[in-house]
């Protein structure tokens, strides 16, 4: 089950040690080599458990924590829409920025802005223009 002599030898050592303590709680209903084989399986599979956690500390240990991946912002700038925005006029820019990136609606961006919701709406309606021509039909 180990696949290494050496852990099985300790596991039913371990085995025998947990049914000699547990004895006491053996239930004659049942054959106590069935008994005994659940509790040898039980300590395989943790072993097993605890070798696997120590191999991946060893790798962490040897190779390094993976580098975290790149921020959300750092692949909006980067992407296509990310460099459309940026040709367009910042007030458009940040109207579809709070709209679809922040989710706020109308009424929260003009707060947010200072002027009137006909001017978001007029600003969102301009941005997506200026967007759909320097996008064209880009789907990403």
């Amino acid at each position: 089950m180990l696949g290494d002599a050496a852990a099985a030898e300790d596991c039913c050592q371990e085995a025998f040690t947990r049914a000699f303590k547990a004895w006491g709680s053996w239930r004659p209903g049942a054959p106590a080599e069935a008994w005994l084989h659940r509790i040898a399986i039980n300590v395989a599979v943790s072993h097993w458990r605890k070798q696997r956690l120590r191999e991946v500390g060893e790798i962490l240990r040897r190779v390094g924590r993976p580098s975290p991946p790149p921020s959300p912002a750092a692949i909006a700038e980067n992407s296509e829409i990310g460099k459309a925005l940026r040709k367009i006029p910042a007030k458009q820019a940040a109207a579809i920025v709070l709209r679809h990136y922040h989710g706020y609606t109308n009424r929260e961006i003009a707060a947010a802005l200072g002027i009137p919701e006909r001017t978001v709406a007029s600003r969102l309606a301009a941005a997506r223009a200026r967007l759909q021509v320097l996008l064209g039909d880009w789907r990403g």
